[in-house]
């Protein structure tokens, strides 16, 4: 079976061409400031990315002959994870969806070129998996329960890459689905989740607002000051959104999400890098040992990966912390192209189900009036 994958980001389009397991190419085409400057809104992109992976198809002479393409999922209503087939239904609701990231072409640019070759288009595991215990959406106020927003293609992939590693080393065959873990992707956002029988029964919103902050997002934020400034006149609701979400963390403290560059900072004697920093490493492992009780402490391993996850500073001190709760194995980078592949492959082999988006009505919030003593 020969695969096409796509994986729109930020800042660049990674591709890769499969047959059946074996990665036949692999690019990352990146786009500058002056390349995206064209385009007022994210979708108008549209063209413009998937003219660049037809080229690079092109200039490396791949014909343009597949059995299936599967692209990067957006931002859609909460679904349960697996593979689904891009259908009228996800189209229509992918173009109407209110928060803007690249990762939202990747079914569109898939059913595009589907279409042009008479094959299947897929997704597999996009960012808007839910799969929460219903304990766990619960907050303090009925007004505002948990969603979330996560790299669920990547932590699901790292989680079959460790099961298949120890099935290896024990001699027996064993699944993710077998495991307690906690898996953690430390990238311009940050998500930690916890995994208990093949779901991710509890895992943070990395998008807009709660866990750790990282390069980009501010995590979560005392609540009264948050209102405060929400109040104060000096930034508009779009602001607030990008001090969140874009102009947080890393970014906001030091000027730059470059690990590398905030580590030379630091070799030069700024103490205030390395307090942020450090700041941030502490946070992340806050949030994987609050997921303990999730397990009732049973955790067989934690699992980091990620592109921040090739930094020895960040995953020294972090293991420091942490390794009291379980081991801890360190996959550095990402494997979203061979598990979109992959989640392709065994949709069309029958190995994997493949299921249908809907487009269902969002379930009312529930909200209960304050009463009053």
């Amino acid at each position: 079976m020969k695969i096409l994958a796509i994986n729109p980001g930020s800042t660049s389009t990674k591709m890769a061409v499969f047959e059946d397991t074996t990665p036949v190419l692999t690019l990352s085409l990146r786009h500058s400031v002056e390349d995206l400057e064209p385009f007022p809104k994210v979708i108008d992109q549209f063209d413009f990315r998937k003219n660049l992976v037809l080229k690079a198809l092109a200039d490396n002479g791949i014909p343009f002959e597949f059995d299936a393409v599967v692209g990067r999922g957006g931002l859609l209503r909460p679904i349960p994870g697996g593979v689904y087939e891009v259908n009228d239904a996800m189209v229509a609701d992918i173009r109407k969806v209110r928060r803007s990231h690249a990762c939202n072409l990747g079914c569109l640019i898939a059913r595009d070129l589907a279409d042009e070759l008479g094959c299947k288009a897929f997704i597999a595991d996009p960012g808007v998996v839910d799969e929460l215990d219903e304990i766990a959406r619960v907050t303090g106020s009925p007004l505002m329960p948990r969603t979330t927003t996560w790299h669920a293609l990547n932590q699901r992939a790292i989680g079959r890459r460790f099961a298949a590693e120890q099935s290896e080393l024990r001699g027996e065959h064993l699944k993710y689905e077998d495991f307690n873990l906690i898996i953690c992707h430390l990238g311009g956002g940050i998500s930690i989740g916890a995994h208990k029988g093949g779901k991710a029964i509890d895992v943070n919103n990395a998008f807009d607002g709660e866990g750790p902050f990282s390069p980009e997002r501010a995590g979560s934020l005392p609540s009264g000051s948050l209102i405060d400034l929400c109040f104060s006149g000096r930034y508009s609701k779009d602001e607030l959104k990008k001090r969140i979400s874009g102009k947080a963390g890393l970014a906001a403290h030091l000027g730059t999400t470059h690990i590398p560059e905030i580590l030379e900072r630091i070799d030069n004697g700024d103490d205030y890098a390395r307090l942020v920093l450090d700041a941030m490493i502490y946070q992340i492992a806050k949030n994987i040992a609050s997921l303990g009780p999730v397990f009732y402490g049973k955790v067989d391993a934690i699992l980091v990966t990620g592109g921040i996850a090739y930094s020895d500073y960040v995953i020294s001190r972090l293991k420091e912390r942490i390794s009291y709760m379980a081991p801890v194995y360190v996959y550095p980078g990402e494997d979203e192209l061979e598990a979109l592949a992959l989640n392709a492959l065994g949709a069309l082999t029958g190995e994997l189900p493949v299921q249908v988006y809907t487009q269902k009505k969002a379930k009312p919030l529930p909200c209960v009036e304050p009463q009053l003593n």
